[in-house]
């Protein structure tokens, strides 16, 4: 009997969550860590957002993060370049974001870059942005790169994606109450 109880345990540890599409609430931070010098990188393309779904003013939601925003407003050695909170499904395919920040000039932002997430037994995430100085046109004239993957961002735990002088804090929770089933611990004690 205790083997049968061990075994399920470790079936369902290591089963894959369903692949089924799911809603997700996603709130992330692009943030300069001010004591690392920057890093320019090459300009920001032009077609930056291509193939990207562009954030919908309505999937936006409000941050569940003040709490460390505070803080890190509140810390010389950090600077918050972007804040944004919204609700998207994701399944076992990638899905695309297009995000930016600041004021528009001829299309142009001082922040741009996307950020793609895919459901599976953790949360699969690619994030590129660049933090852009604009001339008077709308022209970049320099940009810093941030470039990060991780295939496994945990579910509703803040994860930190770190790129030298830009990091990234991205959380992805269900929204719902989907959360992974609990432990059962009294079966790790038999």
């Amino acid at each position: 009997m205790r083997a049968i109880r061990c075994l399920s345990l470790l079936l369902a540890l290591a089963a894959p969550l369903a692949s089924a599409d799911g809603l997700y609430q996603v709130e992330m931070m692009l943030i300069r860590q001010n004591a690392v010098p920057a890093q320019a990188s090459a300009p920001a393309p032009a077609h930056w957002r291509e193939g990207a779904t562009p954030l919908a003013a309505d999937a936006e939601r409000p941050g569940r993060l003040n709490g460390e925003l505070e803080r890190l407003q509140g810390n010389p050695e950090y600077s918050v370049l972007l804040h944004k909170s919204w609700e998207q499904s994701l399944g076992a395919q990638p899905s695309l974001i297009a995000l930016s920040g600041g004021e528009s000039s001829y299309g142009r932002f001082p922040i741009e870059g996307t950020l793609s997430l895919a459901e599976g037994r953790f949360i699969a995430a690619q994030a590129r942005f660049w933090v852009n100085q604009l001339d008077g046109n709308g022209r970049v004239i320099e940009s810093e790169q941030f470039r990060q993957s991780n295939a496994n961002v945990k579910r509703a735990q803040l994860n930190f994606l770190d790129g030298g002088h830009l990091a990234l804090l991205l959380k992805v929770t269900p929204v719902g109450g989907r959360q992974p089933a609990p432990v059962d611990t009294d079966l790790l004690e038999q």
